[in-house]
């Protein structure tokens, strides 16, 4: 009879009792084996017993392999669980038709685990990389060769090559775990070595800021008391030395409200070379730079305040001396009065000695005007020799304003020995406003001879006058029974206007008119016949004599 060894009673109905604190009604197990392990007997069924758990089996387990006997097997899954060598390492990945990288280094970490010799390879996500990382070989058995063999944890090692499906991982190193098991598994590990790299991610890493300490320098002292001080130097730019090089002569310009330089070429007229406003835009000069700095090529970047050592400064500039500035050699012969004053007063023991230089004897030409060709005006032909694109002549535009409209008009007739010029008479007209001339032939009946304008509106030089001084005809000069010379024309004058008259008798203290002007024209302008001959042979075109008309 069976009894319940939990009170003691026979194992009858009504004799078993319930326990209402259990939770939990595990099947027992009731095999021979459990996981792999023998037991020491069958679970009783019913009362507090419980099944075996997983701990239970591994206790077992070594209690089995303390005893000797033919049952020492054990599981890898129960002797290798949780049990994962860990290497670290990278591969190369070749990257196509970028401009900024032709390969990237791709870190990886490659598990082992050993309860079922299985591997994954794994990425470590990186923030906005742009590529899809994390898992990139799912867990199983790598393949090794093409006769089916798989990797085992006796081919790994560190500082070796891992190709798997074409591509190579670089094992670089372990964690202490995994170097733990390989030394006691009687493997020696090579030495670690560092992972390679990534060229791209190297060049986008900032560089490491420096802090630099300010001086105790004021600039802003030096602006206000050095803003609008320039110092002044005459040089001589020696560049003899290249091919068809002279001497040249510049302006050295130091600004002491920053301390920066500018040269400036003097230019000569017709030269023959460009007109370069500036050698050397106004900028600081480096004197020396620092050690690191000087194999550094200065032509291909301007040099920064971190890499000068020393700029040049006023006492770097003695006259008399000669100074190097970007390779360029420069003869300080003289200084104007305000860097000499400058130099007396903050720094008197640099001592001015300006040199003397040969200068050229300065060659003067001068200008000959050929003679008049006749054509055009003698203004406008002038203008065609003082220079390349010839300009209009100055007006007087006071007189022009105060006498326009004003016309003196004459009677003439043509003094000439042909017998077919007699008879002809003309209308001689003089513009007060700009001194010109003009000449209209009066129309007679059967004379062969087409009348009218004789002579455009000009200026009429005098006889005998040159083309540096020219002498025009001028109203003292038209007296009745004078003679004018028009271009090789010869007009006898033998009447006027009363308005002429009256003009000249009002400006003959100041213009100087002539008596004998004066006194010809009172004798020819008698009362009863001031206008009558004029007004016979006048032309309806040109104005009265004396009406303020417009005249063209």
């Amino acid at each position: 009879m069976s009894v319940n060894t939990a009170h003691g009673l026979p194992l009858l109905p009504g004799n078993a009792f319930r326990d209402t604190s259990r939770s939990a009604f595990p099947r027992p197990q009731t095999l021979t084996y459990g996981n792999g392990y023998a037991l020491r007997g069958r679970p009783a069924v019913g009362g507090g017993q419980r099944a075996p758990s997983y701990g239970d089996t591994v206790q077992l387990a070594a209690q089995a392999t303390d005893h000797v006997g033919a049952r020492r097997f054990v599981p890898a899954r129960a002797a290798h669980d949780k049990k994962v060598l860990r290497f670290y390492g990278y591969f190369r990945q070749e990257v196509h038709d970028s401009p900024d990288e032709r390969w990237r280094i791709r870190p990886v970490v490659i598990y082992y685990y050993l309860e079922d010799d299985s591997m994954c390879v794994m990425e470590p996500e990186v923030e906005n990389s742009g590529m899809p990382q994390g898992k990139l070989l799912k867990r199983h058995k790598l393949p090794k060769s093409q006769q089916g063999a798989v990797y085992h944890w006796k081919d790994l090692n560190v500082a070796m090559d891992l190709c798997v499906y074409g591509t190579v991982y670089r094992l670089t190193h372990c964690d202490p775990f995994t170097q733990e098991f390989m030394e006691s598994q009687g493997i020696v590990l090579n030495d670690p070595e560092p992972t390679a790299s990534d060229p791209y991610t190297s060049g986008r890493r900032k560089p490491q800021l420096y802090h630099i300490t300010p001086s105790n320098y004021d600039n802003f002292k030096q602006f206000l008391t050095m803003d609008g001080k320039v110092l002044r130097f005459f040089a001589l730019w020696d560049d003899s030395g290249s091919l068809y090089g002279e001497k040249r002569a510049v302006l050295l310009h130091f600004y002491l409200v920053d301390d920066t330089v500018e040269i400036r070429e003097v230019q000569q007229p017709n030269s023959g070379r460009e007109p370069v406003p500036l050698l050397l835009h106004r900028q600081r000069v480096s004197k020396r730079a620092r050690a690191a700095c000087q194999p550094f090529p200065s032509c291909v970047l301007e040099v920064s305040k971190q890499e000068v050592e020393e700029y040049y400064s006023p006492k770097d500039f003695r006259v008399g001396e000669e100074l190097t500035l970007l390779g360029k050699r420069f003869l300080l012969y003289d200084c104007d009065a305000f860097t000499r004053k400058y130099y007396e007063q903050h720094h008197p023991e640099i001592l001015l000695k300006p040199l003397p230089l040969d200068k050229k004897p300065q060659e003067y030409w001068k200008r000959v005007i050929p003679p008049y060709n006749g054509f055009g005006s003698l203004e406008d032909s002038v203008q065609n020799c003082l220079s390349l694109v010839p300009e209009p002549p100055k007006k007087n535009l006071i007189k022009a304003l105060e006498k326009d409209h004003k016309v003196l008009r004459y009677a003439a007739r043509l003094d000439s020995q042909n017998p077919q010029d007699r008879g002809r008479h003309f209308i001689i007209s003089y513009f007060l406003a700009n001194d010109a001339i003009s000449i209209y032939e009066t129309p007679k009946r059967n004379s062969g001879i087409i009348a009218g304008k004789f002579l455009e509106k000009t200026r009429i030089p005098k006889p005998g006058s040159t083309v540096d001084n020219p002498e025009y005809y001028s109203p003292a000069d038209f007296a009745i029974g004078a003679t004018v010379e028009v271009f090789r024309h010869r007009f006898v004058l033998t009447d006027a206007d009363q308005y002429v008259l009256d003009y000249l008798e009002s400006v003959s203290e100041q213009d100087q008119v002539p008596e004998r002007t004066l006194s010809s024209l009172r004798q020819a302008l008698r009362p009863g016949g001031a206008l009558g001959p004029i007004r016979a042979l006048e032309d309806p075109s040109e104005p009265t004599a004396g009406a303020p008309i417009s005249v063209c």
